[in-house]
């Protein structure tokens, strides 16, 4: 491979590319005032949320050696450090499922080893997470960020999939657990007498369902029929954390009579605690780690190297996708060499390392999708009131809302700026809109309609929400008072909401659709390969995906060996490039493994590429529908793009084949 001969070349270009604008990241975040903080708690709620979850699901599985508090602790330092040295501030980090799922199987492997046990298992974990550095490291370093395209999407899906078929698990497990005496809990106490244990189980069933529901209900508010648009938004945006925060009032609405512990609440030290400070001198302990297990070590180290590598990555790609139309390059070598330093330092101080998670990092990018937009209208359509007060010409409206279009854009490339203005100005000029009587040149209605999509591009918010999440771990008090049941419903809640937009999972439902009512389905929104690839083809690589899926969930239930679940994912490279392609036509692949999430609607479709220009009249002209949800419309809940701006040859083909190398700038 060409990249083995020239290591740090992809270093050194993607800190080049991204030092040029390092200045820039900051400046253009302070200077949206306090518009920033907008995102910034959208996309704090959206990460504390899963991380305080994890913390919970991590304390259970480790006997309480790692808890809430260091998750926190982690999602908050890597995500400071990553927003201030990163070469993609909009990438989120976090604490995410597979090291959860990782450390559980380090910790079973260690409890029971002499040498060992629950008093080193910290210790041990520190050398796993120094050997994983180690790999990172020469990851970026040969320049291995030019074959992330070979993870395509079947390897994708089926990795989404299984992290939501163990959120599912996760939360059943909790559930059933709430009928249960805790392992350390004491059986003579009078809540684990089986009458209250049977009041918690109940009332854990009835605040998971509650929570489920109502956080369903509320993540799409923003279709709601009733309430203002801005009422609609604020509940579609925040109203998961809003419904954890009313069930666990509800928690406290319950008879007197319960004994305390019914519910059942969150256990975990306070960061202050020495519990919790006993992590940062971790790295003390780890020369006393005998040398075959440091060399052991490495097994696990490469599993876990390989797995951030693909989900670090994935993330950054699921961020920057071209229809978000950032002018700012990428840094997949770069990052992940950051990554390998993160993960060393979380190793050293006890902490379970942060890597970029889904879908908070494309989350994050909608949402200064929309600030961006909204500042660059408010500007424009205050240029053109001002003019036309001023009694200008058409030519000279227009002439100067396209000099605060690009000033405010900061584009190198004022050319295909100007071109994508075309269709403002021709607006503007001829004074109406198409399909519009109204002659007269309205800037609210006509700049809504016609103003091409940006992204913010900046740090600050980024380093806030990673600053609000340092916050939390001090207000441990006021999170442990949350139920445990919640957090059973919040998993639920995680895995259903995944599930829209994964291919894998609607090709499973279409199995189950008759002959006769398929037809249906070309009457609605529909991926591409249900007009373009014959059914037998289809469900032959659903069974091929569910048979594999079947497998790789398999492995997790392996106990130790368990720890190399990642390995059937690294596998699936070859079966996608040298099996796949002898069982299914070119073109028949494309579809079911495209690159892109294409889909067709039974209703005129929306266009992502130039402007919000195709949607239709009815929509853009009402002032209750808004950016936010013209977005929602546009991306499934994995913040995928559904409408591409690129033709069929154009990336699908740039998914990597055997003899091909992609570089992802």
């Amino acid at each position: 491979m060409e990249s083995l001969k020239a290591p740090f070349k992809g270093i050194v270009n993607d800190f080049q590319a991204r030092a040029v604008h390092y200045k820039e990241d900051w400046t253009c975040g302070l200077r949206s005032g306090i518009g920033i903080l907008a995102p910034t708690t959208y996309i704090f709620f959206a990460s504390a949320l899963p991380v305080i979850a994890f913390g919970e699901q991590l304390s259970r599985d480790t006997d309480g050696s790692l808890s809430t508090v260091e998750t926190l602790a982690s999602t908050a330092i890597c995500g400071i450090i990553h927003s201030i040295l990163g070469g993609q501030p909009l990438l989120i980090l976090g604490v995410a499922e597979p090291t959860i799922l990782m450390y559980t199987y380090l910790y079973n492997f260690a409890k029971d080893k002499e040498g060992l046990g629950q008093e080193l298992f910290l210790a041990w974990a520190g050398w796993v997470c120094v050997w994983t550095a180690l790999l990172l490291f020469l990851l970026a370093i040969f320049n291995a960020g030019y074959i992330i395209n070979r993870f395509t999407r079947i390897a994708g899906e089926l990795f989404g999939m299984l992290i939501t078929v163990l959120f599912i698990q996760e939360a059943i497990k909790g559930m059933v657990d709430e009928f249960r005496i805790p392992k350390k809990g004491d059986p003579t106490s009078d809540k684990y007498q089986f009458h209250w244990l049977y009041a918690n189980g109940l009332l854990g069933i009835i605040f998971t369902f509650g929570l489920l529901y109502t956080s369903l209900k509320s993540r799409r508010a923003r279709s709601w029929l009733y309430g203002t648009g801005w009422f609609r938004s604020f509940i579609a945006d925040y109203g998961v954390p809003l419904m954890v925060v009313v069930w666990t009032a509800l928690s406290f609405t319950v008879p007197s009579k319960l004994p305390s512990g019914v519910p059942r609440r969150l256990i975990a030290p306070l960061a202050w605690e020495s519990t919790s400070l006993h992590h940062w001198t971790v790295i003390k302990d780890m020369g006393k780690v005998s040398p075959a297990y440091i060399f052991a070590a490495f097994i696990p180290a490469l599993m876990i190297a390989g797995l951030y590598f693909f989900d670090h990555s994935v993330a950054s790609q699921m961020a920057q996708q071209k229809e978000f139309n950032l002018r700012k390059p990428s840094a997949y070598h770069y990052d992940i060499l950051l990554l390998g330093f993160m993960t060393l330092l979380c190793g050293l101080i006890g902490l379970p390392p942060s890597n970029g998670v889904l879908p908070q990092s494309p989350m994050h990018t909608k949402s200064l999708a929309v600030l961006k937009r909204q500042l660059i209208r408010r500007k424009m359509v205050k240029s053109a009131k001002e003019s036309i007060r001023q009694k200008a010409s058409n030519y000279e409206i227009y002439g100067k809302m396209q000099a605060v279009f690009i000033e405010m854009d900061n584009s190198p490339d004022n050319h295909s700026v100007v071109k994508e203005l075309e269709d403002l100005k021709e607006v503007v000029l001829s004074g109406e809109d198409k399909g519009d009587n109204n002659n007269t040149f309205d800037p609210e209605k006509h700049i809504d309609a016609y103003l091409p999509v940006r992204v913010k591009e900046q740090r600050v918010s980024n380093l806030l929400q990673s600053l609000l999440v340092g916050a939390a771990v001090f207000a441990m008090p006021a999170i442990k008072k949350i139920p445990t049941s919640v957090l059973w419903g919040y998993f639920a809640y995680m895995a259903i909401d995944s599930l829209p937009g994964n291919q894998f999972w609607e090709r499973i439902l279409l199995l189950f659709v008759g002959p006769s009512r398929r037809y249906k389905l070309l009457e609605g929104d529909h991926a591409s390969f249900v007009e373009s690839v014959p059914f037998r083809y289809v469900v032959f690589f659903t069974l091929f995906q569910c048979v594999y899926f079947l497998v790789c969930f398999g492995v997790t239930w392996i106990p130790i060996a368990g720890m190399l679940f990642p390995l059937p994912f690294f596998l699936l490279i070859t079966l996608r490039q040298h099996i796949l392609p002898k069982l299914f036509s070119p073109h028949h692949l494309r579809e079911l493994d495209a690159a892109e999430y294409e889909e067709i609607a039974g209703a005129p479709r929306l266009s992502f590429n130039m402007s919000f220009r195709e949607v239709e009249s009815s929509r853009v002209g009402s002032k209750e529908i808004g950016n936010a949800e013209i977005l929602d419309e546009l991306t499934t809940n994995r913040g995928e793009l559904k409408v591409r701006a690129f033709s069929f040859s154009e990336e699908r083909n740039s998914q990597v084949y055997p003899d091909e190398e992609m570089d992802p700038h």
